[in-house]
């Protein structure tokens, strides 16, 4: 007899959560202009709104916060984590950062000028953000599977070589710093990116001399989907994998708050001193001395520790069974959602669960504001508001896929949680027919205006 999922560890703290009722709900996210960000976390009964530095750490991360050196430069701190930085990725030069917009912002900083064209697999916001602050172009290059939910690929994260070796034609190669592979594809629905594909896009961009950049928060992630779906790669350890796939890119950001398993902490790791020389003057402006930068000794002590469990298989299979949980008993009400379930997180489908309304109203905002109401979950909208407006037009960005991501946390919520949430998801579905009306802005951020528009209910 097959022996039931059980999670790798047990449980040795707890932290009240509180229960509260539909008709406060309802008051508090009026007071929040139904923006969900702006919801105080006691509001909240299970918070889905992003896994980023909401994890729970380890005993072992836990006994390295009292050993974290305080120094300001050189810290015993800051040598085990770039011990640890540098003997995963195998790049030999490393900054840290508070978190992972701003590794974003002291590398692009040095590497990205006005004009400039950055392609990759679906940007994120930041990452989109901090190009288009510098008056660059972000060009998405993911395959088109990737915007079917209903398809089954098992690498929809994959950037399409033909769109990308258009963009390398059509333009002068010079305009054309780095592109950037995220691994998981976050806005694609926490799509993995397959080994074979990251060869070969390491190999053309090779023949145009273009350099390769991970965004690799969920590297870890990706690296365990490369292993259950790769056949070259089921006898590999996750960290072999993770090395090789690091070996065919230039360097790479990463928000340890993701496959850190840390509450706080960023990081950049370099191939390349001249980068790695430039990225300092910038780190040390923005966010403090080169072996601290903006983390507290204890942090980077806890991130050693953490970059490694990340890697241990037991952990992702839990890590990636309970999200897959989740999203098969979503499946099996007929909640639409993308398909196959991606690492960190399940994505709702609002264009077909919520049709009737209309997307100029923010169809997935709605969604996600309804099911805070109804349940207390608190989502996120990976839709129209986060797509921002077009910097040049000013109008709005239409995505093709219009999505709820409900992110969970690691090591956080059980089983029984789990149910709770595809249980209220199944009583919203089954009303779907009301859902007539959303949302319009009353004010808005000149740029990623998701974290802090205000909206009314139309």
């Amino acid at each position: 007899m097959k022996l039931p999922y059980a999670e790798p560890y047990r449980i040795k703290m707890v932290e009240s959560i509180k229960k509260s009722t539909v008709a406060q709900r309802k008051k508090w996210i009026k007071e929040a202009n139904y923006n969900l960000f702006n919801l105080k976390s006691d509001q909240v009964y299970i918070d889905l709104l992003t896994d980023s530095g909401t994890g729970a750490m380890s005993d072992k991360q836990w006994a390295e916060v009292m050993l974290g050196d305080e120094s300001y430069a050189g810290s015993r701190s800051f040598e085990k984590l770039k011990n640890a930085v540098v003997d995963i990725t195998g790049y030999k030069y490393f900054i840290p950062t508070h978190q992972g917009r701003a590794a974003e912002n002291v590398l692009f900083s040095t590497l990205v000028k006005e004009g400039d064209i950055i392609p990759g697999n679906s940007h994120f916001d930041t990452t989109k953000g901090h190009i288009e602050f510098r008056k660059g172009k972000a060009v998405d290059c993911t395959i088109d599977a990737a915007f079917d939910t209903d398809l089954y690929h098992p690498f929809k994260g994959n950037i399409d070589l033909k769109k990308l070796e258009k963009v390398f034609t059509e333009n002068p190669i010079e305009k054309i710093p780095f592109i950037v592979i995220t691994v998981t594809c976050n806005t694609a629905g926490g799509q993995p990116v397959s080994m074979e594909n990251i060869k070969a896009v390491s190999a053309l961009c090779k023949q145009y001399k273009v350099a390769i950049y991970f965004d690799a928060a969920r590297y870890a992630e990706n690296c365990y989907f490369i292993k259950e779906r790769e056949d070259a790669y089921k006898n590999k350890t996750i960290k072999e994998i993770a090395y090789e796939m690091f070996s065919y890119g230039d360097g790479m950001t990463m928000s340890s708050k993701k496959d850190g398993l840390v509450n706080m902490g960023g990081i950049i790791a370099l191939k390349d001193k001249k980068v790695y020389r430039n990225a300092t003057t910038f780190a040390i402006m923005y966010e403090g001395f080169i072996t601290y930068g903006g983390m507290s000794g204890r942090d980077m002590g806890a991130l050693a520790v953490g970059l490694y469990e990340a890697l241990e298989y037991d952990y992702l299979a839990s890590r990636v069974t309970q999200v897959q949980y989740l999203g098969e008993k979503l499946d099996e009400f007929g909640v639409p959602v993308q398909k196959p379930i991606g690492g960190h997180a399940v994505y709702l489908d609002a264009n077909k669960f919520v049709p009737t309304i209309p997307k100029e109203e923010y169809r997935a905002q709605a969604l996600a504001v309804e099911l805070y109401i109804i349940a207390g979950i608190r989502g996120v909208e990976i839709g129209t508001i986060l797509a921002d407006r077009d910097p040049e037009t000013r109008e709005n960005r239409y995505p093709e896929l219009e999505l709820v991501r409900l992110a969970i946390p690691r090591r956080t919520y059980t089983h029984n949680h789990m149910e709770y949430i595809a249980s209220a998801l199944k009583t919203i579905y089954d009303s779907r027919a009301e859902a007539k009306n959303g949302y319009t802005i009353v004010w808005e951020a000149p740029i990623m205006r998701h974290f802090t528009v205000k909206l009314e209910k139309i």
